[in-house]
């Protein structure tokens, strides 16, 4: 699903970024309520009507149609939720609280244990870690206890038609249809969250389109079951064709030496490993730094914890773009191996910046000659250069990340 902001924006259509989303094309779309006004059960059955040879336009059968999008009900809960996502306003030590709890850890391990031959065989043909694998299904739906019980094309019928992102939900709504035309799913089987994600690893439609493999062999691509097989499986095929490197790791958590030069902070500054090792860099837990190209993330500041990061991290992301999430998978996948906690972490009481705080933040640096490129809330690449030069000039640690302490400063 799944933004870099790393006062940990995780929105719950993170998820929704997965390959072919939103490749409909839109221009003959029948006019739909406003998101902002009411819509109605009236005006869905319309859209459904003006939607029909649009979706027979991409190969849809009536039969299918039919199915699929009879007695179809105008869903407020769905368009409530949609309209009021709650800001996540967590720094990245409270979101891994909640992520990588015991109970999570445990409950891992004990999944690892259960389906052990199964995740051995899905690592041996995709190479990527079970480990990886168990954690993405921990993260997404607790092992498979929280698929979500909404049904599918009513939800996306409903924001397709009276949604903030129709074009999207439309392409996700063709993708389901697409799906049980297949024989994967029946329609009323088509279950998961409010948003359109499916299945123990909570697939978008199109992403499952493009990823979703057949494991059991039984001629169905069944990431909905209680058989958690397919659905893991198809986690691995998605991070193996997003560039995961077969015998690689995520990162680690590394300690930086005294007068580390904090411009060499950020994704984009690719070193090879023994260059970062060459100017102090240390693993926190003695083990030496593997070999590959590798950045330097510090998700909370330089008080914070500062992980290497390796290209699986890259690929991880394209199944969640949070970092918080990516350090989340990573996390609890080294916990379910054994590997200990994240030793820095701050002191409890200090809280990540709101939406307004850091819409502030960008005003009060522009005004002061650090143009941030616009003052729309959301830190990314503009911002952090924006930040780091003020930093910089007032005598501050250069680490480019948005705290409390930092829109103190500038007040």
């Amino acid at each position: 699903m799944r933004t870099t902001i790393l006062s940990i924006s995780v929105l719950a259509l993170a998820a929704c970024a997965g390959p072919g989303a939103g490749n409909i094309t839109t221009s003959l779309r029948p006019q739909a309520a406003p998101f902002n006004e009411p819509g109605s059960q009236a005006g869905l059955d319309r859209w459904l009507v003006e939607f029909r040879p649009r979706a027979m336009a991409q190969g849809i059968s009536p039969a299918v149609l039919d199915r699929s999008l009879t007695g179809l009900r105008y869903d407020t809960e769905v368009i409530r939720l949609d309209g009021n996502q709650a800001e996540f306003n967590k720094t990245v030590w409270d979101y891994l609280a909640g992520a990588v709890s015991q109970s999570r850890i445990e409950n891992g391990r004990a999944a690892l244990a259960r389906h052990a031959g199964t995740l051995g065989r899905i690592e041996a043909q995709y190479g990527v870690d079970k480990e990886i694998v168990v954690a993405i299904w921990g993260m997404e739906s607790n092992y498979g206890t929280n698929r979500g019980s909404m049904a599918l094309m009513n939800s996306l019928a409903t924001l397709a038609y009276h949604g903030r992102r129709g074009a999207f939900f439309e392409g996700e709504l063709i993708a389901a249809l697409k799906i049980v035309q297949a024989g994967d799913v029946a329609p009323a089987a088509m279950t998961g969250s409010w948003a359109g994600a499916m299945g123990h690893t909570q697939f978008m439609p199109t992403s499952y389109l493009a990823h979703a493999v057949d494991f059991t062999g039984d001629g169905r691509r069944d990431i909905w079951s209680d058989d958690p097989t397919d659905a893991l499986a198809s986690t691995a095929a998605y991070l193996a064709r997003s560039g995961w490197q077969r015998g690689g790791i995520w990162g680690m958590e590394v300690t930086l030496p005294e007068g580390f030069d904090y411009s060499r902070v950020g994704k984009t500054n690719r070193l090879p490993a023994s260059n970062w090792s060459a100017q102090g860099v240390r693993s926190v837990d003695g083990r030496s730094l593997p070999a590959g190209e590798a950045s330097i993330l510090l998700p909370g500041g330089a008080k914070g914890a500062a992980f290497l990061i390796y290209p699986n991290f890259r690929a991880i992301e394209r199944y969640n773009a949070a970092d918080s999430y990516v350090i989340g998978v990573g996390h609890l996948a080294d916990r379910l191996r054994g590997l200990g906690p994240i030793q820095r972490v701050p002191p409890a009481g200090e809280r990540a910046l709101s939406r307004a705080e850091r819409t502030e933040l960008q005003e009060r640096l522009t005004r002061r000659g650090f143009d941030t490129q616009g003052t729309d809330g959301r830190i990314g690449p503009n911002t952090i250069a924006a930040i780091t030069a003020f930093q910089r000039s007032a005598g501050l640690i250069p680490d480019g990340y948005a705290s409390t302490s930092l829109l103190a400063a500038l007040r």
